[in-house]
């Protein structure tokens, strides 16, 4: 899906540069919004992942669980635990003031409880802690709707969540952030937003239900799909403008507009790019870039490793006294978090999913015998 490529190459580059500090002049209007992208994976995943459940159960009438967990964790564990080794064998190369306990990470629940000041090592991995959590609850949330006949009810379930979402991040930033502006105390402030709104799972939500309502209406309503991709273009403007009128309403990431209407416009928007991207109309399907390409399909594995190349490098350079083009040093470190992220990917990323390729091809060859043997008999 070349589409889908274009958006998480801009996806990934658009992090990057929000977490290289400080970023070139010229890219502080992008560094500004590139905490966005992570919203942009979101909507990416349950889109992704919802399609693939729900066409699975549309063709099956079930969901087969091991297959899917055994997909899910070749994609992701393997590299992770090699970059989480990393960060516990070697901690002088830690970007950060620490990292959190270690079952945090194994169990993906570092984004619960985040303690900012303390593990802003790997402080990254949150968002893949989320990712998680709904590759886990997706299937048995799928088959409990369709078991209890609520499916026709799932959009009301959704919107449901978004105001739930909604809700909680005016309470949490009722109780926990607007305290502490009142009394003037703008580093606990911010610690405190980060802890209790950004990262907690039930905050974040807006971006996966959203990839997961477009997959749905795509699964299952084939001519509202139709009549969506036959409007691409449009979609693609509605998405920039709703994603700079986002960006108008909330001043700053660290803002009341921005954690109450922020997080589901931004989503909405990204939303608005998918459909895009999916629709043969538009430039954004047409566009067959090796480019892009390149950069998506390394995008897993430059997420995980890059602030740690960004700390690396500008040590390297500020311990040999180098004086470098601000630019120049940007571009280091962009390349170098690239090639890392290659080296990873073809060592280790991708040696495990064609692992988990044999695996499923395996497990497919056995169930056709059984299958052959049975009726046979």
């Amino acid at each position: 899906m070349h589409g889908l490529d274009n958006l998480r190459a801009i996806a990934i580059i658009i992090v990057m540069i929000f977490h290289y500090y400080p970023a070139p002049e010229w890219l502080e209007p992008i560094a500004k919004i590139g905490w966005s992208g992570v919203d942009l994976f979101f909507v990416l995943s349950g889109f992704l992942i919802g399609s693939q459940l729900l066409n699975e159960f549309k063709k099956n009438n079930n969901i087969s669980f091991r297959n899917f967990y055994v997909k899910r964790f070749f994609r992701i564990i393997p590299t992770y635990l090699v970059v989480l080794l990393i960060y516990y064998l070697l901690p002088n190369l830690r970007e950060g003031s620490g990292m959190a306990p270690l079952w945090k990470y194994l169990t993906f629940t570092q984004n619960i409880g985040f303690d900012v000041a303390n593990s802003s090592s790997f402080s990254h991995a949150w968002s893949l802690c989320i990712e998680e959590q709904f590759y886990l609850l997706l299937p048995i949330l799928i088959l409990s709707l369709f078991a209890i006949r609520l499916q026709t009810k799932a959009g009301y379930i959704i919107i449901g969540l978004v105001i739930l979402g909604i809700l909680l991040r005016v309470y949490n930033w009722n109780e926990y952030v607007q305290p502490l502006i009142d009394i003037n105390k703008g580093r606990k402030m911010a610690r405190s937003f980060f802890e209790n709104i950004y990262y907690p799972s039930y905050n974040r939500m807006d971006g996966l239900l959203v990839g997961i309502s477009v997959a749905a209406i795509f699964t299952f309503k084939p001519k509202i799909k139709q009549l969506l991709i036959n409007k691409g273009n449009y979609f693609l403007l509605l998405g920039i403008v709703l994603f700079l009128l986002a960006f108008q309403i909330n001043e700053n990431l660290i803002s009341y507009n921005n954690a109450v209407y922020g997080f589901p416009l931004i989503s909405i928007a990204y939303g608005s790019m998918v459909i895009a991207a999916l629709s043969p109309v538009c430039f954004l399907y047409k566009l067959k870039s090796k480019i892009t390409f390149f950069i998506a399909t390394l995008s897993y594995s430059i997420y995980l490793t890059h602030k740690l190349i960004f700390h690396i490098i500008k040590s390297e350079i500020i311990n040999h006294e180098l004086d470098l083009d601000p630019n120049l040093t940007f571009g280091i470190c962009m390349f170098t978090a690239v090639i890392i992220g290659l080296l990873l990917h073809l060592t280790i990323e991708r040696s495990f999913l064609k692992l988990r390729e044999r695996i499923l091809d395996g497990n497919k060859k056995r169930k056709k015998k059984l299958s052959s043997n049975t009726n046979y008999g």
